[in-house]
């Protein structure tokens, strides 16, 4: 079973949508209108360093070029920062952490103490405010 699988596998390096467009490429350049000025991919043991070199810049910007999907990546960033937020806010505010000191009581305090006007209790109970300590700062 397994040699039979790397044998499947062996033969199938190249795709057959690669294989069918380099060949139907080649056909199309050896049968145009126009004759071909290059042949292509170059030997590139019979080019000197610098052009070797300036092959490879040309077509790695073009390569980057084309593989730059926009909305993919703002989806990916958008997907990553809502995960992070989430994370954290439930580490937060919902986590029990099983220790005497929490590090984040006085948020999870401060947090509740706004939406404490929200419960089924305390929602048509009128809150006074504090007036000296909103009056007088000291």
């Amino acid at each position: 079973m397994f040699a039979t699988l790397v044998r499947r596998t062996a033969e199938r390096t190249t795709s057959s949508l690669l294989r069918n467009t380099t060949s139907t490429a080649s056909i199309a350049a050896n049968t145009g209108p126009y004759k071909l000025k290059k042949v292509w991919p170059p030997d590139f043991s019979k080019l000197s360093p610098k052009d070797q070199f300036r092959f490879e810049r040309r077509y790695k910007r073009r390569l980057r070029l084309a593989a730059v999907r926009p909305r993919w990546d703002k989806f990916i960033k958008l997907a990553q920062l809502f995960s992070m937020v989430s994370v954290l806010t439930y580490a937060i505010l919902f986590m029990d952490w099983g220790a005497e000191n929490n590090p984040f009581q006085s948020a999870r305090d401060k947090f509740w103490e706004v939406f404490d006007a929200f419960t089924a209790e305390q929602r048509y109970e009128r809150r006074n405010p504090n007036i000296e300590a909103t009056t007088n700062p000291k």
